[in-house]
């Protein structure tokens, strides 16, 4: 399959090359030299044990046979969906040394997801766990795929010969990555090995990782912050040690650190107040843990605060995008840094702006839109021409829906979002995609899909919905049928006659928002609300 999408100008390609930012290799090739040099050091390690380089770089290349066996060839895109396992690592790898293209789906993700995943890219394959759920998945896509298949019928077949060749070039699609997404389902993100893997070598230096380097891999690891900010490929990059996690609980985590003497670990401020608090109960704080990487959303000073006082661990916060750009505070910045901002961007190649609505650039300080462009953020999303006029400037800097301001340092602070999307605990949910599937049932004649603040998950989804004999849990019951990923699903319905709207006719949500916000007894009502509809 002829995959097209936006590329770098040929004259900043060519700089990036002549530079060495981009050097032509496949990503399958990060395994070859730790395989050599130190085959039996543990790369990867879940429930099943541990599994060295050597092993590992093998396992990816039979895998990669018994995928061309079944057809699977360079330029396909497939749609991968897993738990974390060994099994996600060595089927990606496989793919990426086949030249095929996977989708990075979240575990999370339902039917609607998957099924628009395989149709818009034309996907030669759905690949999934055994979990029932994904199963489920499977049987109801097989029309809109030529090919289902678990992981574990790939990863379990040996009856092939090492695939030893290396099927893409540094200018190529590696994967498709997910959009947080504010207008509907998730845009897919285009990632060439040329500019993903130099993402990775760049978080792995900016974070210090090095073989000693044990990363606990807490969340989902199809997220792009735990795969590569520097996340799993960072760490095999720098032949470190990969310990999967199958949940990110404390009960679940803390024993993972302990046992497998992890000295790294990435979380979203949701967990991270859950893992304090667990901590602080329990008097626990590992004796090897060093750091504790904090992104996908931004945390409280005061939280930031307690990650040394309660874990005794250093605090790194990551701020970033599945579309590139991806900033860190460094290890020896100073507290008040560490606590209060989201870092510098990875690489001095990296351009920022800050503008207001015009696109006019804003002085250091002042709050305004952040832009971006650079040699790993990408220039357009993949099949997406009518968005990409709206999400990129005419010369290439990425709009990425944040506000932010630049200290006198030059670090970042993000104060807010022009996108009109939810943060719920790092899961990002697009209100117009929940509004438009509301709107298909027959009793909603209107509705609006606001955030509220939340003090564990950031923020809260809510529907206000217009509509005559409906309860709360039969509009849950409407997205349910659907097969909308659960963390979309609102916490909180309400009910109004009419949505305030603007001057120019459309729904005015900061005055819904405001409503919500209108004094301490509101919040504490519907904080109380949400935590009664959960039990329900």
């Amino acid at each position: 399959m002829n995959v097209t999408f936006t590329p770098w100008p040929d004259e900043i390609a060519h700089r990036y090359r002549q530079e060495g930012l981009w050097t032509g290799e496949n990503i399958a090739e990060v395994l070859e030299r730790h395989a050599v040099e130190r085959p039996e050091h543990p790369a990867v390690i879940d429930h099943n044990g541990g599994i060295g380089y050597a092993e590992l770089t093998h396992s990816a290349k039979v895998a990669a046979s018994s995928l061309h066996a079944h057809g699977i060839r360079r330029g396909d895109i497939v749609v991968v969906q897993s738990a974390n396992d060994r099994s996600y690592v060595i089927v990606l790898f496989a793919l990426f040394r086949l030249g095929a293209i996977p989708v990075c789906a979240l575990p999370a993700q339902r039917e609607a997801e998957i099924g628009y995943f395989c149709r818009h890219t034309g996907a030669a394959a759905y690949l999934h766990s055994d979990e029932a759920v994904h199963t489920r998945i499977a049987q109801a896509v097989t029309t809109d795929v030529g090919l289902t298949l678990p992981l574990s019928r790939i990863t379990g077949d040996s009856d092939h010969s090492p695939y030893d060749e290396t099927g893409a070039g540094g200018a190529e699609l590696a994967l498709l990555q997910l959009s947080g997404g504010s207008t509907g389902v998730p845009k897919l993100i285009p990632r060439t090995h040329d500019d993903y893997l130099y993402s990775v070598r760049i978080a792995a230096r900016v974070c210090r990782v090095d073989t000693d380097t044990r990363y606990l891999c807490a969340l989902p690891v199809a997220h792009n912050f735990p795969l590569s900010s520097p996340g799993v490929l960072g760490v095999l990059y720098g032949g470190g040690t990969v310990v999967m996690a199958p949940d990110p609980s404390p009960d679940t985590c803390f024993r993972l650190i302990d046992t497998h003497r992890v000295t790294m670990t990435a979380l979203v401020p949701a967990l991270a107040k859950v893992w304090l608090s667990a901590a602080k109960h329990r008097a626990w704080k590992p004796a090897s843990l060093q750091v504790l990487q904090v992104g996908g959303a931004r945390i409280d000073s005061a939280d930031a605060k307690k990650v040394e006082d309660v874990l005794g661990v250093r605090l790194q916060q990551v701020f970033g995008m599945a579309e590139g750009l991806v900033c860190y505070t460094r290890h020896d910045d100073p507290d008040d840094i560490v606590h209060t901002t989201q870092g510098l961007p990875a690489s001095a190649w990296d351009e920022i702006r800050i503008v207001d609505d015009n696109d006019v650039d804003l002085p250091s300080g002042v709050d305004g839109h952040l832009l971006a462009r650079g040699p790993y953020t990408i220039r357009g999303y993949y099949r997406a021409d009518e968005h990409n006029t709206v999400a990129f400037t005419t010369d290439g800097y990425y709009r990425t829906g944040d506000m932010a301001r630049i200290t006198p340092s030059g670090h970042i602070v993000i104060t807010g979002r022009a996108k009109d999307q939810i943060n719920r605990g790092g899961e990002k949910i697009a209100a117009a995609e929940v509004e438009e599937r509301l709107r298909t049932h027959p009793a909603v004649s209107d509705v609006a899909v606001i955030a509220v603040p939340d003090p564990e998950l950031g923020e809260r989804s809510c529907a206000v919905c217009v509509a005559d004999g409906l309860s709360a849990k039969e509009v849950r019951a409407h997205l349910r049928k659907q097969g909308v990923a659960a963390y979309k699903i609102p916490d909180l319905v309400r009910f109004t006659d009419r949505l305030p709207q603007t001057a120019v006719g459309k729904v005015d949500k900061m005055r819904l928002r405001s409503e919500f916000l209108q004094s301490d007894t509101t919040r504490l009502a519907v904080r109380e609300a949400a935590i009664q509809e959960d039990h329900r």
